[in-house]
Protein backbone atom coordinates (compact mmCIF):
# COMPACT_ATOMS: atom_id res chain seq x y z
CA UNK A 1 0.00 0.00 0.00
CA UNK A 2 1.29 3.33 -0.89
CA UNK A 3 2.35 5.93 1.56
CA UNK A 4 -0.33 8.52 0.62
CA UNK A 5 -3.04 5.66 0.67
CA UNK A 6 -1.86 5.06 4.27
CA UNK A 7 -1.17 8.67 5.44
CA UNK A 8 -4.50 9.69 3.97
CA UNK A 9 -6.43 7.11 6.20
CA UNK A 10 -4.54 8.24 9.17
CA UNK A 11 -5.05 12.01 8.23
CA UNK A 12 -9.08 11.30 8.18
CA UNK A 13 -9.04 9.23 11.36
CA UNK A 14 -6.64 12.24 13.01
CA UNK A 15 -9.22 14.58 12.31
CA UNK A 16 -12.66 12.18 13.46
CA UNK A 17 -10.65 11.69 17.01
CA UNK A 18 -9.79 15.28 17.15
CA UNK A 19 -12.69 17.68 15.49
CA UNK A 20 -15.38 14.70 15.01
CA UNK A 21 -15.56 15.57 11.14
CA UNK A 22 -15.62 12.98 8.91
CA UNK A 23 -13.08 14.22 5.88
CA UNK A 24 -13.94 13.60 2.15
CA UNK A 25 -10.65 14.11 0.58
CA UNK A 26 -6.90 14.45 1.54
CA UNK A 27 -4.87 15.64 -0.98
CA UNK A 28 -0.90 15.35 -1.01
CA UNK A 29 2.31 17.05 -2.82
CA UNK A 30 5.55 16.53 -3.10
CA UNK A 31 7.53 18.32 -0.63
CA UNK A 32 9.24 21.31 -1.70
CA UNK A 33 13.00 21.22 -1.79
CA UNK A 34 13.67 24.30 0.11
CA UNK A 35 11.68 22.47 3.11
CA UNK A 36 11.91 20.00 5.21
CA UNK A 37 9.90 16.61 4.64
CA UNK A 38 9.63 13.83 2.57
CA UNK A 39 5.54 14.62 1.68
CA UNK A 40 3.33 17.52 2.10
CA UNK A 41 -0.65 17.28 3.38
CA UNK A 42 -2.19 20.20 2.34
CA UNK A 43 -4.61 21.85 4.88
CA UNK A 44 -6.74 24.52 3.17
CA UNK A 45 -9.12 22.07 1.43
CA UNK A 46 -9.72 20.95 4.80
CA UNK A 47 -10.71 24.25 6.28
CA UNK A 48 -14.18 24.17 4.34
CA UNK A 49 -15.34 20.71 6.97
CA UNK A 50 -12.83 21.86 9.78
CA UNK A 51 -13.46 25.10 11.32
CA UNK A 52 -9.93 26.14 12.66
CA UNK A 53 -6.80 28.03 11.45
CA UNK A 54 -4.55 26.16 9.13
CA UNK A 55 -1.57 26.56 10.88
CA UNK A 56 -3.43 25.13 14.25
CA UNK A 57 -5.14 22.26 11.58
CA UNK A 58 -1.56 21.31 10.88
CA UNK A 59 0.09 21.36 13.84
CA UNK A 60 -2.87 18.20 15.55
CA UNK A 61 -2.27 16.25 12.52
CA UNK A 62 0.86 16.29 12.91
CA UNK A 63 1.10 15.56 16.62
CA UNK A 64 -1.37 12.79 15.90
CA UNK A 65 0.46 10.93 13.07
CA UNK A 66 3.89 11.11 15.19
CA UNK A 67 2.01 9.90 18.13
CA UNK A 68 0.33 6.91 16.09
CA UNK A 69 2.91 5.73 13.05
CA UNK A 70 6.36 4.59 14.09
CA UNK A 71 7.41 5.45 10.59
CA UNK A 72 6.94 9.35 10.57
CA UNK A 73 10.04 10.90 12.44
CA UNK A 74 8.59 14.62 13.31
CA UNK A 75 6.91 17.03 10.87
CA UNK A 76 6.65 20.59 10.79
CA UNK A 77 4.50 23.25 9.41
CA UNK A 78 4.58 25.86 7.18
CA UNK A 79 1.33 28.20 6.61
CA UNK A 80 -1.17 25.71 5.60
CA UNK A 81 1.49 22.74 4.56
CA UNK A 82 1.99 20.39 6.79
CA UNK A 83 5.70 18.82 5.91
CA UNK A 84 5.95 15.27 6.78
CA UNK A 85 9.37 13.53 7.75
CA UNK A 86 9.20 9.87 7.13
CA UNK A 87 11.70 7.65 8.85
CA UNK A 88 14.74 5.97 7.86
CA UNK A 89 12.99 2.38 8.52
CA UNK A 90 10.19 3.23 6.19
CA UNK A 91 12.77 3.97 3.31
CA UNK A 92 14.59 0.69 4.16
CA UNK A 93 11.76 -1.40 4.64
CA UNK A 94 10.78 -0.51 0.91
CA UNK A 95 13.68 -1.13 -0.32
CA UNK A 96 14.05 -4.07 1.25
CA UNK A 97 10.72 -4.94 -0.76
CA UNK A 98 12.17 -3.98 -4.28
CA UNK A 99 15.46 -4.68 -3.86
CA UNK A 100 15.65 -8.57 -5.66
CA UNK A 101 12.62 -7.63 -7.21
CA UNK A 102 12.85 -8.66 -11.33
CA UNK A 103 9.39 -7.06 -12.32
CA UNK A 104 9.37 -3.83 -9.95
CA UNK A 105 7.43 -1.29 -11.42
CA UNK A 106 5.14 -3.81 -13.60
CA UNK A 107 1.81 -5.56 -12.93
CA UNK A 108 0.83 -8.98 -13.45
CA UNK A 109 -1.16 -9.04 -16.75
CA UNK A 110 -4.85 -9.31 -16.12
CA UNK A 111 -7.93 -9.92 -17.63
CA UNK A 112 -8.27 -6.49 -19.83
CA UNK A 113 -7.08 -6.77 -23.22
CA UNK A 114 -6.25 -3.78 -25.79
CA UNK A 115 -4.81 -3.34 -29.43
CA UNK A 116 -2.34 -1.06 -30.60
CA UNK A 117 -2.41 -0.36 -33.82
CA UNK A 118 0.40 1.64 -35.10
CA UNK A 119 2.72 1.97 -38.59
CA UNK A 120 -0.09 1.24 -41.30
CA UNK A 121 1.95 2.24 -44.50
CA UNK A 122 1.04 2.65 -47.98
CA UNK A 123 2.83 -0.12 -50.01
CA UNK A 124 4.04 2.50 -52.85
CA UNK A 125 6.91 3.93 -50.97
CA UNK A 126 9.51 2.91 -47.77
CA UNK A 127 8.94 4.30 -44.62
CA UNK A 128 9.59 7.50 -43.44
CA UNK A 129 10.34 9.97 -40.68
CA UNK A 130 6.73 10.53 -39.57
CA UNK A 131 6.68 6.31 -39.89
CA UNK A 132 9.62 6.64 -37.19
CA UNK A 133 7.37 8.30 -34.87
CA UNK A 134 4.36 6.73 -35.12
CA UNK A 135 6.31 3.62 -34.77
CA UNK A 136 8.31 4.52 -32.02
CA UNK A 137 5.54 6.01 -30.33
CA UNK A 138 2.64 2.61 -30.58
CA UNK A 139 5.46 -0.20 -29.68
CA UNK A 140 6.21 2.07 -26.88
CA UNK A 141 2.49 2.91 -25.75
CA UNK A 142 2.15 -1.36 -25.99
CA UNK A 143 4.49 -1.99 -23.57
CA UNK A 144 3.64 0.54 -21.23
CA UNK A 145 0.24 -1.30 -21.65
CA UNK A 146 1.55 -4.59 -21.13
CA UNK A 147 3.50 -3.22 -17.95
CA UNK A 148 0.59 -2.09 -16.68
CA UNK A 149 -0.95 -5.40 -16.90
CA UNK A 150 -3.13 -5.58 -19.42
CA UNK A 151 -2.97 -8.10 -22.62
CA UNK A 152 -1.77 -5.96 -25.56
CA UNK A 153 -1.76 -7.09 -29.34
CA UNK A 154 0.21 -5.16 -31.60
CA UNK A 155 -0.91 -4.69 -34.95
CA UNK A 156 -1.05 -2.99 -38.53
CA UNK A 157 -3.62 -2.25 -41.46
CA UNK A 158 -1.22 -2.33 -44.67
CA UNK A 159 -2.76 -0.38 -47.60
CA UNK A 160 -2.04 -2.56 -50.26
CA UNK A 161 -4.66 -1.48 -52.80
CA UNK A 162 -5.84 1.91 -54.47
CA UNK A 163 -4.68 3.76 -56.87
CA UNK A 164 -1.15 4.00 -55.00
CA UNK A 165 0.41 0.97 -55.69
CA UNK A 166 -1.26 0.81 -59.31
CA UNK A 167 1.00 3.57 -60.33
CA UNK A 168 4.08 1.95 -58.99
CA UNK A 169 2.45 -1.42 -60.70
CA UNK A 170 2.71 0.42 -63.95
CA UNK A 171 5.64 2.32 -63.97
CA UNK A 172 7.35 -0.92 -63.21
CA UNK A 173 5.41 -2.77 -66.30
CA UNK A 174 6.86 0.57 -68.79
CA UNK A 175 10.60 1.64 -67.24
CA UNK A 176 11.88 -1.43 -64.89
CA UNK A 177 12.52 -3.95 -68.03
CA UNK A 178 11.96 -6.55 -65.57
CA UNK A 179 14.20 -5.36 -62.45
CA UNK A 180 14.26 -6.92 -59.15
CA UNK A 181 15.40 -6.38 -55.41
CA UNK A 182 17.99 -9.16 -56.32
CA UNK A 183 19.04 -7.81 -59.68
CA UNK A 184 19.16 -4.05 -58.68
CA UNK A 185 20.57 -4.04 -55.08
CA UNK A 186 17.57 -2.13 -53.41
CA UNK A 187 15.82 -3.16 -50.65
CA UNK A 188 12.24 -3.95 -52.19
CA UNK A 189 10.36 -0.56 -50.58
CA UNK A 190 12.91 1.44 -52.14
CA UNK A 191 13.02 0.10 -55.46
CA UNK A 192 9.24 -0.08 -55.43
CA UNK A 193 9.01 3.49 -54.20
CA UNK A 194 11.31 4.84 -56.79
CA UNK A 195 8.74 3.49 -59.73
CA UNK A 196 6.15 5.50 -57.76
CA UNK A 197 8.19 8.14 -58.36
CA UNK A 198 8.88 7.51 -62.04
CA UNK A 199 5.02 7.37 -62.30
CA UNK A 200 4.62 11.07 -60.47
CA UNK A 201 7.60 12.31 -63.27
CA UNK A 202 5.98 10.48 -66.53
CA UNK A 203 2.68 12.18 -65.48
CA UNK A 204 3.91 16.13 -64.95
CA UNK A 205 5.41 15.55 -67.92
CA UNK A 206 2.34 14.28 -70.06
CA UNK A 207 0.54 16.83 -68.23
CA UNK A 208 2.53 19.24 -69.49
CA UNK A 209 2.26 18.52 -73.23
CA UNK A 210 -1.52 18.58 -72.50
CA UNK A 211 -1.60 22.22 -71.63
CA UNK A 212 0.59 22.73 -74.41
CA UNK A 213 -2.10 21.22 -76.19
CA UNK A 214 -4.58 24.07 -75.06
CA UNK A 215 -5.96 21.98 -72.26
CA UNK A 216 -6.91 23.40 -69.19
CA UNK A 217 -4.63 22.20 -66.51
CA UNK A 218 -7.71 20.60 -64.40
CA UNK A 219 -8.63 19.18 -67.87
CA UNK A 220 -4.85 17.48 -68.50
CA UNK A 221 -4.57 16.30 -64.60
CA UNK A 222 -7.64 14.41 -65.48
CA UNK A 223 -7.28 13.33 -68.86
CA UNK A 224 -3.55 12.13 -68.74
CA UNK A 225 -3.18 8.88 -70.21
CA UNK A 226 -0.54 7.55 -67.73
CA UNK A 227 -3.02 8.41 -64.85
CA UNK A 228 -5.98 6.86 -67.43
CA UNK A 229 -4.12 3.70 -67.73
CA UNK A 230 -3.44 3.24 -64.11
CA UNK A 231 -7.08 3.32 -62.97
CA UNK A 232 -7.96 0.88 -65.46
CA UNK A 233 -5.11 -1.50 -63.73
CA UNK A 234 -6.96 -1.01 -60.63
CA UNK A 235 -10.47 -1.69 -62.46
CA UNK A 236 -8.81 -5.03 -63.31
CA UNK A 237 -7.58 -5.70 -60.12
CA UNK A 238 -10.48 -5.31 -58.54
CA UNK A 239 -11.93 -7.49 -61.14
CA UNK A 240 -9.08 -10.31 -60.24
CA UNK A 241 -7.46 -9.84 -63.42
CA UNK A 242 -5.09 -12.76 -63.24
CA UNK A 243 -1.90 -10.83 -64.26
CA UNK A 244 -3.09 -7.86 -62.53
CA UNK A 245 -3.30 -9.65 -59.33
CA UNK A 246 0.20 -11.85 -59.70
CA UNK A 247 2.01 -8.50 -60.20
CA UNK A 248 0.33 -6.72 -57.20
CA UNK A 249 1.36 -9.96 -54.99
CA UNK A 250 4.81 -9.80 -56.56
CA UNK A 251 5.62 -5.87 -56.01
CA UNK A 252 4.02 -5.87 -52.74
CA UNK A 253 5.56 -8.77 -51.04
CA UNK A 254 8.80 -6.84 -52.20
CA UNK A 255 7.81 -3.69 -50.10
CA UNK A 256 6.66 -6.15 -46.87
CA UNK A 257 10.31 -7.38 -46.94
CA UNK A 258 11.83 -4.54 -47.27
CA UNK A 259 9.42 -2.96 -44.25
CA UNK A 260 10.07 -6.27 -42.13
CA UNK A 261 14.30 -4.99 -42.80
CA UNK A 262 13.26 -1.56 -41.59
CA UNK A 263 10.76 -2.93 -38.37
CA UNK A 264 13.86 -5.18 -37.60
CA UNK A 265 16.18 -2.12 -37.49
CA UNK A 266 13.86 -0.06 -34.89
CA UNK A 267 13.44 -3.07 -33.02
CA UNK A 268 9.09 -3.22 -33.21
CA UNK A 269 6.86 -5.75 -34.01
CA UNK A 270 3.51 -7.09 -34.64
CA UNK A 271 1.25 -9.69 -33.79
CA UNK A 272 -1.27 -9.31 -36.53
CA UNK A 273 -1.06 -7.78 -40.15
CA UNK A 274 -3.95 -6.80 -41.51
CA UNK A 275 -4.28 -5.66 -44.90
CA UNK A 276 -6.92 -3.36 -46.51
CA UNK A 277 -7.23 -5.30 -49.59
CA UNK A 278 -9.08 -7.98 -47.34
CA UNK A 279 -10.85 -5.34 -45.11
CA UNK A 280 -12.20 -3.07 -47.82
CA UNK A 281 -15.37 -4.47 -47.94
CA UNK A 282 -16.08 -4.76 -44.46
CA UNK A 283 -18.62 -2.69 -42.87
CA UNK A 284 -20.91 -2.47 -45.62
CA UNK A 285 -23.31 -4.51 -43.87
CA UNK A 286 -23.02 -2.74 -40.55
CA UNK A 287 -24.14 0.29 -42.65
CA UNK A 288 -27.58 -1.99 -43.74
CA UNK A 289 -27.88 -2.71 -40.11
CA UNK A 290 -27.59 0.90 -38.81
CA UNK A 291 -30.16 1.81 -41.41
CA UNK A 292 -32.45 -0.52 -39.95
CA UNK A 293 -31.93 0.74 -36.06
CA UNK A 294 -31.65 4.63 -37.78
CA UNK A 295 -28.95 5.06 -36.34
CA UNK A 296 -27.63 6.18 -40.33
CA UNK A 297 -30.08 7.59 -43.17
CA UNK A 298 -30.19 7.20 -47.00
CA UNK A 299 -30.59 10.50 -49.40
CA UNK A 300 -32.25 10.94 -52.42
CA UNK A 301 -28.99 9.71 -54.62
CA UNK A 302 -28.82 6.57 -52.97
CA UNK A 303 -25.87 7.14 -50.40
CA UNK A 304 -25.78 6.79 -46.97
CA UNK A 305 -25.03 9.11 -44.75
CA UNK A 306 -24.77 10.11 -40.85
CA UNK A 307 -25.73 13.21 -39.14
CA UNK A 308 -23.86 13.96 -35.86
CA UNK A 309 -24.59 17.66 -35.88
CA UNK A 310 -26.03 17.20 -32.22
CA UNK A 311 -22.69 16.44 -31.41
CA UNK A 312 -21.26 19.32 -32.51
CA UNK A 313 -19.52 17.52 -36.12
CA UNK A 314 -21.40 17.71 -39.47
CA UNK A 315 -23.13 14.93 -41.38
CA UNK A 316 -20.63 12.35 -42.80
CA UNK A 317 -20.78 9.37 -45.52
CA UNK A 318 -20.80 6.03 -44.73
CA UNK A 319 -21.53 4.63 -48.22
CA UNK A 320 -21.64 6.15 -51.92
CA UNK A 321 -24.58 6.14 -54.22
CA UNK A 322 -23.13 3.49 -56.28
CA UNK A 323 -22.68 1.34 -53.14
CA UNK A 324 -19.24 1.41 -52.44
CA UNK A 325 -17.41 1.82 -48.91
CA UNK A 326 -15.40 4.84 -48.34
CA UNK A 327 -12.55 4.72 -45.43
CA UNK A 328 -14.51 4.96 -42.26
CA UNK A 329 -16.63 2.26 -43.64
CA UNK A 330 -13.91 0.43 -43.98
CA UNK A 331 -12.83 1.54 -40.24
CA UNK A 332 -15.64 0.79 -38.94
CA UNK A 333 -15.80 -2.90 -39.88
CA UNK A 334 -12.61 -3.49 -38.83
CA UNK A 335 -12.64 -2.33 -35.67
CA UNK A 336 -15.72 -4.85 -35.37
CA UNK A 337 -14.15 -7.64 -37.07
CA UNK A 338 -10.29 -6.94 -34.80
CA UNK A 339 -12.87 -7.30 -31.53
CA UNK A 340 -14.27 -10.81 -32.61
CA UNK A 341 -11.01 -11.93 -33.57
CA UNK A 342 -9.10 -11.08 -30.51
CA UNK A 343 -12.00 -10.48 -27.86
CA UNK A 344 -10.15 -7.20 -27.09
CA UNK A 345 -11.94 -4.50 -24.57
CA UNK A 346 -10.35 -1.35 -26.83
CA UNK A 347 -8.20 0.02 -28.79
CA UNK A 348 -5.57 2.72 -29.20
CA UNK A 349 -5.00 3.71 -32.93
CA UNK A 350 -1.65 5.52 -33.14
CA UNK A 351 -2.39 8.03 -36.36
CA UNK A 352 -0.87 11.75 -36.97
CA UNK A 353 -3.14 14.78 -35.64
CA UNK A 354 -4.33 15.55 -39.44
CA UNK A 355 -7.10 12.79 -38.40
CA UNK A 356 -8.47 13.76 -35.17
CA UNK A 357 -11.95 14.18 -36.75
CA UNK A 358 -12.16 11.10 -38.37
CA UNK A 359 -11.40 9.61 -35.41
CA UNK A 360 -13.94 11.54 -33.41
CA UNK A 361 -16.26 10.80 -36.06
CA UNK A 362 -15.41 6.64 -35.71
CA UNK A 363 -15.46 6.35 -32.36
CA UNK A 364 -18.91 8.32 -32.19
CA UNK A 365 -20.18 5.80 -34.74
CA UNK A 366 -19.25 3.00 -32.90
CA UNK A 367 -21.26 3.94 -29.81
CA UNK A 368 -24.42 5.11 -31.89
CA UNK A 369 -24.59 1.23 -33.25
CA UNK A 370 -24.02 -0.26 -29.78
CA UNK A 371 -21.00 -1.34 -28.87
CA UNK A 372 -19.94 -0.99 -25.10
CA UNK A 373 -16.24 -1.35 -26.33
CA UNK A 374 -16.46 2.01 -28.01
CA UNK A 375 -15.78 3.48 -25.01
CA UNK A 376 -12.62 2.01 -24.52
CA UNK A 377 -11.15 3.31 -28.11
CA UNK A 378 -8.58 5.86 -28.30
CA UNK A 379 -6.50 8.16 -30.85
CA UNK A 380 -3.18 8.27 -30.23
CA UNK A 381 -2.71 11.64 -31.83
CA UNK A 382 0.43 13.11 -32.73
CA UNK A 383 2.64 15.78 -34.34
CA UNK A 384 4.81 16.12 -37.45
CA UNK A 385 8.58 15.66 -36.55
CA UNK A 386 10.55 18.30 -38.66
CA UNK A 387 14.34 18.22 -39.36
CA UNK A 388 16.83 21.28 -39.70
CA UNK A 389 16.91 21.30 -43.56
CA UNK A 390 20.67 19.73 -44.98
CA UNK A 391 20.49 17.65 -41.92
CA UNK A 392 19.34 14.10 -43.81
CA UNK A 393 19.03 12.76 -46.99
CA UNK A 394 15.33 13.55 -47.95
CA UNK A 395 13.31 11.95 -51.26
CA UNK A 396 12.10 14.60 -53.56
CA UNK A 397 13.59 16.95 -51.12
CA UNK A 398 10.93 16.61 -48.87
CA UNK A 399 10.50 12.79 -47.20
CA UNK A 400 13.08 11.65 -44.94
CA UNK A 401 14.13 7.74 -45.60
CA UNK A 402 13.60 6.15 -42.29
CA UNK A 403 16.40 3.37 -43.32
CA UNK A 404 18.70 7.00 -44.13
CA UNK A 405 17.92 8.08 -41.15
CA UNK A 406 18.83 4.89 -38.99
CA UNK A 407 22.57 4.90 -40.63
CA UNK A 408 23.17 8.51 -40.10
CA UNK A 409 22.10 7.95 -36.35
CA UNK A 410 24.57 5.57 -35.74
CA UNK A 411 27.43 7.02 -37.76
CA UNK A 412 26.72 10.48 -35.68
CA UNK A 413 26.98 7.78 -32.43
CA UNK A 414 30.32 6.61 -33.97
CA UNK A 415 31.57 10.00 -34.21
CA UNK A 416 31.37 11.36 -31.35
CA UNK A 417 32.22 8.24 -29.61
CA UNK A 418 35.55 8.39 -31.33
CA UNK A 419 35.63 12.03 -30.65
CA UNK A 420 35.26 11.05 -26.75
CA UNK A 421 37.65 7.92 -26.78
CA UNK A 422 35.65 5.74 -24.66
CA UNK A 423 36.46 2.96 -26.80
CA UNK A 424 39.68 1.17 -25.63
CA UNK A 425 39.90 -2.53 -25.14
CA UNK A 426 36.82 -3.10 -27.84
CA UNK A 427 36.83 -5.14 -30.65
CA UNK A 428 34.99 -3.69 -33.75
CA UNK A 429 32.53 -5.98 -33.49
CA UNK A 430 31.93 -4.79 -30.03
CA UNK A 431 32.32 -1.39 -31.58
CA UNK A 432 29.49 -1.28 -34.60
CA UNK A 433 27.59 -2.88 -31.82
CA UNK A 434 27.69 -0.12 -29.32
CA UNK A 435 27.46 2.35 -32.18
CA UNK A 436 23.86 1.01 -33.14
CA UNK A 437 23.01 0.91 -29.55
CA UNK A 438 23.82 4.59 -28.87
CA UNK A 439 22.50 5.94 -32.33
CA UNK A 440 19.24 4.25 -31.74
CA UNK A 441 18.93 4.67 -28.33
CA UNK A 442 19.63 8.80 -29.23
CA UNK A 443 16.56 8.36 -32.05
CA UNK A 444 14.20 7.42 -29.34
CA UNK A 445 14.80 8.78 -26.46
CA UNK A 446 14.74 12.29 -28.32
CA UNK A 447 11.35 11.65 -30.30
CA UNK A 448 9.82 9.33 -27.12
CA UNK A 449 10.98 12.34 -24.28
CA UNK A 450 8.37 14.55 -26.07
CA UNK A 451 4.89 15.01 -25.53
CA UNK A 452 3.02 12.79 -28.59
CA UNK A 453 0.67 15.65 -29.12
CA UNK A 454 3.82 18.07 -29.60
CA UNK A 455 5.82 19.39 -32.99
CA UNK A 456 9.50 17.73 -32.80
CA UNK A 457 12.41 19.77 -34.58
CA UNK A 458 14.56 16.50 -34.74
CA UNK A 459 18.45 17.27 -34.90
CA UNK A 460 20.48 14.70 -34.96
CA UNK A 461 23.90 15.62 -33.39
CA UNK A 462 21.70 17.20 -30.36
CA UNK A 463 20.29 13.95 -29.74
CA UNK A 464 23.27 11.98 -29.69
CA UNK A 465 24.93 13.72 -26.60
CA UNK A 466 26.17 12.20 -23.55
CA UNK A 467 24.94 15.20 -21.33
CA UNK A 468 21.85 16.24 -20.59
CA UNK A 469 18.59 14.83 -21.11
CA UNK A 470 19.34 12.53 -23.90
CA UNK A 471 19.38 8.89 -24.55
CA UNK A 472 23.26 8.74 -24.72
CA UNK A 473 23.52 10.09 -21.25
CA UNK A 474 21.09 7.58 -19.36
CA UNK A 475 22.77 4.51 -21.20
CA UNK A 476 26.29 5.92 -20.31
CA UNK A 477 25.07 6.14 -16.38
CA UNK A 478 23.29 2.25 -16.46
CA UNK A 479 27.00 1.40 -17.86
CA UNK A 480 28.29 3.61 -15.13
CA UNK A 481 26.48 1.22 -12.37
CA UNK A 482 27.19 -1.69 -14.25
CA UNK A 483 31.14 -1.38 -13.87
CA UNK A 484 30.28 -0.46 -9.96
CA UNK A 485 29.02 -3.99 -9.75
CA UNK A 486 31.86 -5.59 -11.89
CA UNK A 487 34.21 -3.69 -9.56
CA UNK A 488 32.35 -5.11 -6.37
CA UNK A 489 34.10 -7.33 -5.40
CA UNK A 490 32.22 -8.92 -2.60
CA UNK A 491 29.09 -10.49 -1.05
CA UNK A 492 26.53 -7.59 -1.57
CA UNK A 493 22.91 -9.39 -2.10
CA UNK A 494 22.20 -9.94 1.83
CA UNK A 495 19.78 -6.96 3.10
CA UNK A 496 20.93 -4.21 5.66
CA UNK A 497 19.41 -3.56 8.90
CA UNK A 498 19.92 -0.54 11.61
CA UNK A 499 21.13 1.64 8.51
CA UNK A 500 21.16 5.44 8.90
CA UNK A 501 20.32 7.01 5.43
CA UNK A 502 22.29 10.07 3.97
CA UNK A 503 20.12 12.74 2.28
CA UNK A 504 21.79 11.35 -1.12
CA UNK A 505 20.49 7.88 -0.25
CA UNK A 506 16.94 8.68 0.83
CA UNK A 507 16.76 11.26 -2.30
CA UNK A 508 17.44 8.33 -4.83
CA UNK A 509 14.65 5.55 -2.85
CA UNK A 510 12.19 8.39 -2.92
CA UNK A 511 12.60 8.55 -6.77
CA UNK A 512 12.71 5.09 -7.08
CA UNK A 513 9.21 4.49 -5.29
CA UNK A 514 7.57 7.08 -7.87
CA UNK A 515 8.30 4.20 -10.91
CA UNK A 516 5.37 1.84 -10.64
CA UNK A 517 2.96 4.98 -10.45
CA UNK A 518 4.62 6.88 -13.01
CA UNK A 519 4.27 3.10 -15.44
CA UNK A 520 0.35 3.39 -14.48
CA UNK A 521 0.27 7.28 -15.26
CA UNK A 522 1.91 6.79 -18.76
CA UNK A 523 -0.47 3.89 -19.10
CA UNK A 524 -3.87 6.55 -18.37
CA UNK A 525 -2.06 8.82 -20.32
CA UNK A 526 -0.59 7.10 -23.01
CA UNK A 527 2.80 9.13 -22.63
CA UNK A 528 5.96 7.37 -23.06
CA UNK A 529 7.26 10.95 -22.27
CA UNK A 530 6.49 10.15 -18.66
CA UNK A 531 8.75 7.42 -18.54
CA UNK A 532 11.25 9.07 -20.65
CA UNK A 533 11.83 11.90 -18.23
CA UNK A 534 10.91 10.25 -15.13
CA UNK A 535 14.24 7.96 -15.95
CA UNK A 536 15.85 11.19 -16.56
CA UNK A 537 15.01 12.36 -12.79
CA UNK A 538 16.44 9.23 -11.72
CA UNK A 539 19.89 9.44 -13.66
CA UNK A 540 20.06 12.91 -12.30
CA UNK A 541 19.55 11.50 -8.86
CA UNK A 542 21.70 8.88 -9.27
CA UNK A 543 24.56 11.47 -10.29
CA UNK A 544 24.20 13.69 -7.59
CA UNK A 545 24.47 10.27 -5.20
CA UNK A 546 27.82 9.08 -7.30
CA UNK A 547 29.25 13.05 -7.24
CA UNK A 548 28.53 13.32 -3.48
CA UNK A 549 28.94 9.52 -1.95
CA UNK A 550 31.62 7.05 -1.55
CA UNK A 551 30.61 4.01 -2.81
CA UNK A 552 33.33 1.47 -3.29
CA UNK A 553 36.37 3.27 -1.55
CA UNK A 554 34.43 3.92 1.85
CA UNK A 555 35.83 1.96 5.08
CA UNK A 556 32.05 0.98 6.25
CA UNK A 557 31.23 -2.18 5.00
CA UNK A 558 27.87 -1.74 6.00
CA UNK A 559 27.14 1.33 3.68
CA UNK A 560 29.67 0.03 0.56
CA UNK A 561 26.93 -2.88 0.21
CA UNK A 562 24.00 -0.82 0.87
CA UNK A 563 25.15 1.64 -1.82
CA UNK A 564 26.08 -0.86 -3.76
CA UNK A 565 22.55 -2.64 -3.54
CA UNK A 566 21.26 1.00 -4.45
CA UNK A 567 23.56 1.70 -7.45
CA UNK A 568 22.20 -2.11 -8.45
CA UNK A 569 18.56 -1.15 -8.04
CA UNK A 570 19.05 2.01 -9.99
CA UNK A 571 20.54 0.48 -12.86
CA UNK A 572 17.40 -2.37 -13.34
CA UNK A 573 15.34 -0.02 -13.60
CA UNK A 574 17.19 1.89 -15.62
CA UNK A 575 17.34 -0.73 -17.96
CA UNK A 576 13.10 -1.67 -17.41
CA UNK A 577 12.28 1.55 -18.24
CA UNK A 578 14.25 2.14 -21.16
CA UNK A 579 12.63 -1.06 -22.14
CA UNK A 580 9.35 0.49 -22.14
CA UNK A 581 10.86 2.76 -24.57
CA UNK A 582 11.97 -0.28 -26.77
CA UNK A 583 15.48 0.91 -25.58
CA UNK A 584 18.29 -1.22 -25.16
CA UNK A 585 21.36 -0.26 -22.66
CA UNK A 586 24.71 -1.24 -22.78
CA UNK A 587 26.34 -3.17 -20.26
CA UNK A 588 30.07 -0.75 -20.55
CA UNK A 589 30.52 2.22 -22.89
Amino acid sequence: MSVQKVLSDQVKEAVKNIYNVELENVEFQATRKDFEGDITLVTFPMLRQVKTNPVKLGESIGEYLVQNNPEIEKYNVVQGFLNIVLADKYFLDFFRSIKDEPDFGRVAEGEHAIMVEYSSPNTNKPLHLGHIRNNLLGYSVSEILKAAGNKVYKTQIINDRGIHICKSMLAWQRFGHGETPESSGLKGDKLVGNFYVKFDKAYKEEVSYLVAQGKTEEEAKAEAPILQDAKEMLRKWEAGDEEVVELWKTMNQWVYDGFEETYDKLGVDFDKNYFESDTYLLGKDVVAEGLEKGVFYRKEDGSVWIDLTDEGLDEKIVLRSDGTAVYMTQDIGTAIQRVKDFHIDGMVYTVGNEQDYHFKVLFLILKKLGYDWAENLYHLSYGMVDLPSGKMKSREGTVVDADDLIEEMVATAKEISEELGKLEGYSDEEKKELYRIIGLGALKYYILKVDPRKRILFNPEDSVDFQGNTGPFIQYTYARIQSILRRADFEYSQPVSDYTLNDKERQLIKQLQLYPETVVLAAENHSPALIANYTYELVKEFNSFYQNVTILGTEDETEKKFRVQLSKAVGEVIKSSFGLLGIQVPERM
